[in-house]
């Protein structure tokens, strides 16, 4: 796949940010446990922690996500790269999941609009990460130049 950057100069950049928004992930979770601990576990109300709704079934798949998320931060290499194209492609499909049943019983993540609009750009901000954060040899950098501008790269 040519077409997807290798080495991308703004790479460290897109790492530390999804570092962060892991770490908050991971700590909105450990929160929202304690503080939704009394509410049903999959109940469509629940506690406000950190500007968003999380019920215990949400604070825990919270934990989970910040922790993977923190985790291919911290690893780097093309780990990151799959860990955030996996969690952006997942991110956005729950903010629009979420969309779908915010006003019913069956909202079982309780979710509010808030939620669905973190949900949508932390997707976001996960895919671009994943899309530039990719590591490979300058051979590989010099073939993602070639196939851009239809020129060899110089170095």
């Amino acid at each position: 796949m040519a077409h997807i950057p290798i080495n991308h100069p703004l790479r460290p950049l897109y790492r530390a940010l999804s570092g962060l928004v892991g770490l908050y992930i991971l700590i909105f979770g450990l929160i929202g446990f304690f503080r939704s601990s009394d509410f049903d576990f999959f109940g469509s109300h629940g506690a406000w922690v950190l500007g968003m709704r999380t019920n215990p079934a949400f604070a825990v798949l919270s934990v989970v996500a910040g922790a993977a998320l923190l985790a291919g931060a911290v690893i780097g290499r093309n780990l990151f790269v799959l860990v955030n194209l996996a969690a952006g492609v997942v991110f956005l499909l729950a903010g629009i999941t979420m969309l779908t049943l915010l006003r019913t019983e069956a909202n079982f993540l309780a979710f509010s609009m808030v939620n669905v609009n973190v949900s949508f750009i932390f997707g976001m901000l996960f895919l671009a990460a994943g899309l530039y954060g990719k590591v490979g040899p300058t051979e590989g950098e010099s073939a993602g130049a070639t196939f851009r501008t239809g020129q060899p790269a110089h170095h």
